[in-house]
Parts: C-alpha cells; sequence; structure tokens
C-alpha cells in the first residue's frame, strides 16, 4: 500500500506495479498525516484490506527554507506537525496491526526516514527540517526500546541527497548537482537501488536482529570531519 497527499501520483505507481508483477498486489491511495481526520482515513484504507501489517515506512515529509531573521513560525509548526507527529501519530495507531503481524521469530518493522542533514550540523536555511529529522532519529531509537518486548523492530535510514520532488531544485539544476555531488565522497547522488537495498536487508530475515539502528545512507557525507 502507497500513501501520499498527491494520491493520483500513488495509483499511478500501485498500477505500475500491477503491470510488471502481472496481479494486484498494490495499492495507492490519497493520505495526509497533517491531522487526526487524515491519520483516521489512513487506518480506515489499511484496515480495509489486511487485517496485519508486516512492515510500515514512514516516508512523510516536507521541508522550508527562510534565512535566520526571516524564518516563520509557521515554517516550523508545518514542518514538526508533518514529519514528526505525523509519523509518530500513524505509528500509534497502526501498532494494532503490526502486533498481529509480529512474533520474536519474524518481527514487524517499522523504518523511518530521516536524514543526513538530521546528524550533521548543517541548516542550509532549513532549520525546521534538520530539527525535524533529528528529532526523527532520537524518536526511532525510543521506540525501538519501548516496542521490542512487542516484537516490532524500529529503525530509520538517514539520506543523502538523492533525486525526488523535495530536492529538484537542486537536482535538476546542474550547477546545484555538481556542487551537491562534490559534498559526497563518493562523488555520485543516491540511487533508487541504494534505497531498496537497505530496505529489503533490513526486512528481511538478515535485519531481524537489528534494532533502534540509525543506517546512514548518503554516500560517506556523515563519515566526514
Amino acid at each position: 500500500m502507497i500513501a501520499s497527499r498527491k494520491g493520483a501520483v500513488c495509483e499511478g505507481a500501485a498500477a505500475s506495479i500491477n503491470e510488471e508483477m502481472g496481479r494486484d498486489c498494490a495499492f495507492g491511495f490519497a493520505a495526509d498525516l497533517a491531522s487526526d481526520e487524515g491519520i483516521a482515513a489512513v487506518i480506515k484504507a489499511v484496515s480495509a484490506r489486511t487485517d496485519k501489517l508486516d512492515i510500515l515506512m514512514n516516508n512523510a515529509g516536507a521541508t522550508w527554507g527562510a534565512p535566520m531573521g526571516e524564518f516563520p513560525r509557521s515554517g516550523f509548526d508545518k514542518i514538526m506537525n508533518v514529519n514528526v507527529t505525523g509519523v509518530f501519530m500513524l505509528t500509534q495507531a497502526l501498532l494494532p496491526l503490526l502486533e498481529a503481524a509480529a512474533s520474536a521469530e519474524n518481527p514487524a518493522r517499522i523504518v523511518n526516514v530521516g536524514s543526513v542533514v538530521g546528524t550533521r550540523a548543517v541548516g542550509n536555511n532549513a532549520y525546521s527540517y534538520t530539527a525535524s529529522k533529528a528529532a526523527v532519529h532520537h524518536l526511532t531509537k525510543v521506540l525501538s526500546n519501548e516496542l521490542a518486548a512487542r516484537h516490532i523492530t524500529v529503525n530509520a535510514i538517514a539520506p543523502g541527497p538523492f533525486p525526488s520532488r523535495m530536492m529538484a531544485f537542486v537536482t535538476e539544476n546542474e550547477e546545484l548537482a555538481a556542487l551537491a555531488r562534490a559534498d559526497v565522497p563518493l562523488g555520485r547522488l543516491g540511487e533508487p537501488e541504494d534505497v531498496a537495498g537497505v530496505l529489503q536487508f533490513l526486512c528481511s530475515r538478515a535485519g531481524a536482529y537489528i534494532n533502534g539502528a540509525i543506517i546512514p545512507l548518503d554516500g560517506g557525507m556523515s563519515a566526514k570531519p
């Protein structure tokens, strides 16, 4: 199940997966984690299709940029509400379905999406975004301790620069993209396979004993002095 504020995009992604697989195995729908009503709609849509949930990937995120001295309160309220509060409230609401799938031998998995800027003290005028991703990292560790007894693991990935709609202003500008690549020790932006490989590892038997980890997915950026 794929959900985001852009429901049509999720529906299109699900249709592509179904076509490739030759069967209806994916479902896309609109979801907005910025309100209790939006989260309730997600729970209703998920519960209508399954009575258990093996994996929850919390990928909801927004950003805001403004220079110091001009950064508005709304730029903090909106970003923290989506990136942190929304992640927590959705996770809390889905716990019964995760517990229904969990066992000691094969825990249910929660994977949160943090960011390299949640570990590096680099703001680039996105003050609320960096603070929110640091909060996601810490929340991941807190939840990993609290949910382990329920046989649910909680980990996070901390991506560096990847082509995405949020990063389009950088990746679609060759000068800015070159600067972004130069900041990565491996000298390139991330690719979809980089994320897929880590997710497959965490959510397969190979990752069943990993809990409370913040996995850097940044080409070495977080290890820079």
